[in-house]
């Protein structure tokens, strides 16, 4: 099973914050994306290295009240609290070659697998019928894409890149016990301490950390 870093996600309480916090942040200026019709959010994206892409994303205020929770706890009235303050790292996701495996022998039930469509691309992604996130987001969603190039190719590259996802948790050796499990432990590093996902990130204004 080849498993790789397939995106990471950043959440904001509105699309413009976020967009100006980035440009604050990390020195680059991100154009708004596309639209997630089924869970009524909105985003922008840029190449994140090695065919992966970083994903700033909030709820889309224009969209109809969507018909399920929306994904990565964005429905939460503490994850809206924390965006309030600023953009927070709010979830990874891996690229796999067999996501129907990887959901039947995960160690934790990652949610549903469901099928995203954007014009002649498709994707599966896991995603819980409430909106939680596994582990409080320091275990990843996984995505399996439709054949064809990675959607990073066509992004822009801002020189923005991903050097490590840190996933901080009371228990390390629990937690790196379920990334074996999921064969996802070689893409992150876990340390003792709370539960805390961040981003480190090489960028126009040097190193920075996204939590």
């Amino acid at each position: 099973m080849d498993n790789k870093i397939d995106h990471f996600a950043v959440g904001a309480a509105t699309l413009e914050q976020g967009i100006q916090a980035m440009h604050t942040t990390l020195g680059v200026t991100m154009k708004p994306g596309s639209k997630h019709d089924l869970m009524s959010t909105h985003n922008c994206v840029m190449q994140a290295g090695n065919e992966s892409f970083f994903e700033l994303i909030s709820i889309d205020p224009d969209a109809p009240t969507p018909s399920r929770t929306r994904w990565f706890t964005l429905d939460s009235p503490q994850t809206q609290a924390r965006l309030s303050e600023r953009p927070r790292a709010l979830c990874w996701v891996v690229n796999t070659t067999n996501l129907d495996a990887v959901v039947a022998e995960s160690p934790v039930p990652l949610g549903e697998i469901v099928t995203f469509t954007r014009g002649d691309r498709s994707w599966r992604l896991t995603v819980p019928d409430d909106g939680h996130l596994p582990e409080g987001g320091l275990l990843p969603a996984f995505i399996e894409w439709s054949p064809g190039p990675h959607p990073s190719t066509a992004q822009s590259d801002l020189g923005v890149h991903l050097s490590t996802i840190h996933l901080s948790h009371p228990n390390p050796e629990k937690l790196n016990q379920m990334l074996s499990l999921l064969q996802v432990s070689h893409l992150a590093t876990v340390t003792a301490g709370d539960a805390a996902l961040s981003f480190e990130l090489q960028t126009p204004n040097g190193m920075v950390i996204i939590n």
